[in-house]
């Protein structure tokens, strides 16, 4: 059954760019967007990283950490965050055994292929550690913005 809100955010450790683990728990007591997305520098990916970045000193005021998931190697999100001045941690997941936890990897098809990829998902997660909010297969363009006015209406409810 996919991950809904309400359940547990399943705990991780992964390296970001610069090899520090990070660890969801870290963060406990915090709101968390845990954002996957496929790759490193393409169009889409880019444009949604863009769009945190560009939000990012709201999300900062609002207390809210951001956190980018991909199976892109340490060298790839170095290269990536420093092209484009990403303020927040991008994660490897190589294996991708993380975005599988989050039900964000699995069987994908492009132009006639199919390949073993992660899915564009956010996840919102409270200061709990309970999922808020999932979003699948989001449309990079508005996505965070979307998130931070749902975030916004969640609070003030």
């Amino acid at each position: 059954m996919p991950l809904q809100p309400g359940d547990s955010a399943p705990n991780f450790s992964l390296p970001d760019a610069d090899g520090n683990l990070v660890q969801l728990t870290d963060y406990r007591g915090q709101w968390v967007v845990l954002y996957f997305y496929p790759r490193d520098n393409t169009p889409g990916c880019t444009k949604e990283a863009c769009s945190f970045r560009d939000f990012y000193s709201d999300y900062q005021s609002s207390d809210v950490v951001v956190l980018g998931i991909s199976t892109d190697d340490a060298k790839s999100h170095n290269k990536f965050a420093t092209k484009y001045s990403l303020p927040f941690p991008l994660l490897t997941d190589v294996e991708g055994h993380v975005a599988t936890a989050y039900e964000s990897y699995g069987l994908k098809k492009f132009m006639g292929k199919e390949y073993l990829g992660i899915s564009r998902n956010t996840f919102l997660i409270n200061p709990d550690g309970k999922i808020e909010k999932v979003y699948l297969k989001v449309k990079p363009d508005n996505h965070a913005s979307e998130v931070l006015a749902d975030l916004g209406a969640i609070r003030a409810a």
